[in-house]
């Protein structure tokens, strides 16, 4: 996806309404969709306790879930709204320990076919410059009928 892209095919104020109707389980890690564009998305899980494991950094089941939500924002910036288009593949190279505290994702898709969506995300914690995570995944789109 290049800078010359088309408009998002969903808006903020639409995705946030597809969450609170069909994803509450995004509430649990206070996901916030800063950014949505077409085939890109900007999230943040805001610092929280809960996020913590044992040797004080943040978990990795926490990172995989900011990438997926991230990611499923940026297929539905491409698609539109899509509720079942769902994660087929995640995999997640950690890169550094991240300290406790806020983290973004940054998702941009790779490739959009009919049926497939690749894409990667980087995580960034706040006062790290270098990214903590890397991570690809491919969602499912299913048909449109």
């Amino acid at each position: 996806m290049d800078q010359d892209s088309p408009l998002p095919r969903i808006t903020l104020e639409e995705f946030n309404q597809l969450l609170d109707e069909s994803a509450p389980f995004q509430k649990i890690y206070g996901f916030v969709t800063e950014e949505i564009g077409y085939g890109r998305a900007r999230a943040l899980m805001p610092a929280s306790p809960d996020h913590i494991r044992p040797g004080g950094t943040l978990s990795g089941p926490a990172q995989m879930a900011l990438a997926d939500f991230t990611m499923y924002a940026a297929v539905l910036g491409a698609i539109g709204r899509v509720p079942l288009a769902v994660t087929t593949n995640l995999s997640i190279n950690f890169l550094s320990k991240p300290q406790p505290g806020a983290i973004r994702a940054d998702c941009r898709l790779i490739k959009l076919g009919k049926r497939l969506a690749v894409g990667e995300v980087f995580l960034h914690a706040k006062g790290q410059g270098d990214p903590v995570s890397h991570v690809t995944a491919t969602y499912s789109i299913p048909p449109r009928g």
